[in-house]
């Protein structure tokens, strides 16, 4: 009997000393939207982008891309939207891995991206890291039409953002105002309709007959007007194919 009490005594104790298990931190997804609430969206992607290490900065002026020499990455350029956020990718052509982030900011006075003074094809990019350190990177495009493209991503990107903003300040509705279209009392409308001496093809029966009657009754004039219609009525409203044009197209 005094066997089990001690064995139950000391079973307590040895309970009691062992440390608690250690919880489990909650995982970052658990707390956070996963990716199928928030659609992430790509609205342009450039194959070729150069980035380049910056010189020092001018004191006067901005950025000039005629003195970049050090480049230091080349690959896949892609501006993203996910949720209310919007950032240029620099992603490794091989292997997908992201070389560096450039968050945008749409209502901020420089939202990330700087244009140089001296080409339409360069920029500077505002890269930041986990830790929100921050540089500045220059990037390069081979033609202006990239250079054009992503301009205009990056304005459409602003101006969905700023309607959506809008639109949840508002309660998500567009007020407008209503306008009355109704006639008011003893207001009068007037239709000035113009005098229509002959038809649509610029004769009337009146003035045919009154040149059969100048001409002997021969009918003349209308036969010529009857003639100039048909002849106009063949043609069909096409140009004839041009003389230096290819054999091919004008035999289709």
């Amino acid at each position: 009997m005094r066997r089990a009490i001690v064995r139950a005594k000391q079973s307590q104790s040895t309970q009691q000393s062992q440390p608690a298990p250690i919880q489990r931190p909650l995982d970052a997804t658990a707390v956070t939207p996963t990716d199928e609430t928030i659609i992430q969206r790509t609205r342009l992607k450039i194959p070729n982008a150069h980035i380049f290490k910056l010189p020092p900065k001018p004191h006067a002026g901005g950025w000039r891309g005629a003195d970049w020499r050090d480049k230091v990455w080349q690959g896949t350029l892609q501006v993203v939207e996910r949720g209310d956020e919007t950032a240029v990718l620099l992603v490794d052509t091989n292997g997908g891995n992201i070389f560096a982030v450039c968050p945008i900011k749409h209502f901020e006075e420089n939202n990330g991206v700087d244009r140089c003074i001296d080409s339409s094809r360069y920029f500077v990019l505002r890269i930041q890291n986990a830790q929100g350190r921050h540089m500045f990177i220059g990037l390069a495009f081979n033609e202006r039409n990239d250079a054009f493209d992503f301009n205009t991503a990056l304005e459409d990107s602003k101006r969905e953002k700023v309607m959506e903003r809008k639109a949840a300040e508002g309660g998500g509705m567009c007020v407008v105002e209503s306008v009355d279209y109704k006639m008011k009392e003893g207001e009068k409308i007037r239709v000035s309709i113009p005098k229509v001496s002959s038809g649509d093809d610029g004769f009337s029966p009146t003035a045919v007959g009154e040149e059969n009657k100048l001409s002997g009754g021969s009918g003349a004039a209308a036969r010529r007007r009857e003639a100039k219609r048909t002849t106009s009525g063949k043609s069909g409203g096409f140009l004839a194919p041009s003389s230096k044009d290819t054999p091919s197209r004008m035999a289709g």
